[in-house]
């Protein structure tokens, strides 16, 4: 089995104002529903778990039965966790009390608010994931990467060549993640910025997916902005 899993936990404090940046709208629909919607063209997935704070879930539930009402029933919305791995962890106990989990079970993690993933990414994420037990979508770095160990004077500068920005989707073999999670310490726990960590951690092999520039995470004002211009340039398409 593969599941989709939309991460909607953010609260969008450097967007500004009082609302979680996934729900807000551009062209008329907000964030989290384009990012579903790339999510359903997919058939390889069984359900699409969508992961949010309790007190959004409801919204989130009536935004679904609004913009995608014929897929409501392929879509599941429950409440995340305090961390964007307890959240992860969230979805793969969902899956667990449906009686789905095993060995070759599959999600598909993503953030809410790159709404402009494609097909193509979510499907060799699905098949680099079955192959390797974990894959991370990345691009090449475009600019120089320092290293700075104190956070005043550069300490090293590593070879652009071989450097990465980790975007997502983000997919692993559902049951390894989780048990590797579990066997954390809570040093170890404490230190991770995403699951390919965990992984990487435990020495893990994790694969590349090819991402693309436009995959963009909208987090600032201005990238509200350059999404409305991607999405009118979709429209044009």
């Amino acid at each position: 089995m593969t599941y989709g899993v939309i991460l909607a936990g953010g609260v969008g404090s450097r967007m500004g104002g009082d609302k979680p940046k996934q729900y807000l709208s551009v062209k008329g629909k907000p964030i989290i529903i384009y990012t579903i919607e790339k999510f359903f063209t997919v058939p390889a997935f069984e359900k699409i778990i969508v992961l949010c704070p309790k007190k959004w879930v409801e919204h989130t539930k009536n935004l679904i039965e609004k913009h995608i009402a014929p897929a409501a029933d392929k879509i599941a919305v429950i409440e995340g966790g305090d961390t964007r791995n307890e959240t992860i962890m969230n979805a793969i106990k969902f899956i667990e009390a449906e009686g789905k989990l095993d060995e070759d079970t599959v999600i598909v993690t993503h953030d809410s608010v790159r709404p402009f993933v494609t097909h193509r990414i979510i499907t060799e994420n699905i098949a680099a994931a079955q192959a390797y037990g974990a894959c991370d979508t990345v691009v090449p770095a475009t600019d120089t990467i320092v290293e700075a160990r104190d956070n005043k004077v550069i300490t090293y500068i590593p070879d652009r060549s071989k450097m990465y920005q980790g975007q997502t989707p983000q997919s692993f073999k559902a049951l390894k993640l989780k048990e590797m999670y579990e066997s954390l310490s809570e040093d170890e726990k404490s230190i991770l910025t995403d699951a390919a960590k965990i992984f990487v951690i435990k020495g893990e092999k994790v694969a590349l997916v090819q991402g693309e520039t436009y995959n963009m995470k909208i987090t600032y004002p201005y990238d509200l902005r350059v999404a409305k211009s991607l999405l009118e340039d979709e429209a044009d398409d």
